[in-house]
């Protein structure tokens, strides 16, 4: 059961941080309306950069711009277009595998299921809810790296998996403004909440933040 004390602590760090970052968004780059590129994008920032991802998507979606194209392709057609990227040659794998599958069992269109999206190779827990809510507005708040660290640093959770952190946060949170702070929570963990040594200083949320496994901050 969860005390109403703590879901008024969670909004208002939620308010706190999207004051801050008003403009919170995905920062990785995709076709809107098109989610099959949302899952590309997606599979190729595992152990990356978004940065490092949106340079190469470009390029990739000229040659190969739906699921149909990676489907009919081979893997070492697509490994120089994402060679810069780590792991690149598994995700070119997956990608082609994942296009296969799309065509195949889902007549070409991507599955709007959670349950369907984590059946294709290379979308796992986190994946498969950056999608659904970015793609088909289904209420979701993935964990990363980013959304762990401000959530468990913050008190709003003391687990360490990622499916039961998502879990708490969903229930501690308006479930339309889950997608809010999949974006706000990822945006200050890059701006100012930082592993090693956050920006404390400079925290919206430094007054209510109970600094939670912080050694050293700035």
């Amino acid at each position: 059961m969860v005390s109403a004390t703590i879901k008024i602590e969670a909004l208002a760090i939620l308010d706190a941080l999207s004051k801050r970052f008003p403009g919170a968004k995905i920062e990785l780059h995709y076709h809107v309306g098109d989610p099959w590129t949302l899952l590309v994008a997606v599979c190729l920032s595992a152990q990356t950069t978004d940065v490092a991802v949106n340079k190469v998507t470009p390029a990739l979606f000229a040659r190969f711009p739906t699921a149909q194209a990676f489907a009919l392709a081979k893997f070492e057609e697509v490994e120089p277009y994402i060679k810069t990227l780590g792991l690149f040659r598994n995700k070119a794998k997956n990608l082609v595998k994942a296009g296969q599958i799309v065509m195949e069992r889902f007549h070409g269109q991507l599955p709007k299921a959670r349950e369907d999206l984590e059946s294709i190779p290379g979308v796992g827990a986190k994946s498969a809810a950056v999608i659904i809510a970015n793609a088909f507005g289904v209420p979701a708040i993935a964990v990363d790296t980013h959304v762990m660290r401000i959530a468990q640093r913050a008190g709003l959770t003391k687990q360490t998996d990622p499916s039961k952190i998502e879990k708490d946060l969903t229930a501690l949170l308006p479930q339309d403004r889950l997608l809010e702070a999949h974006h706000t929570f990822i945006w200050h963990g890059r701006r100012i909440c930082f592993a090693r040594q956050p920006l404390c200083s400079e925290c919206p949320v430094r007054d209510i933040c109970p600094r939670i496994g912080v050694k050293a901050s700035a």
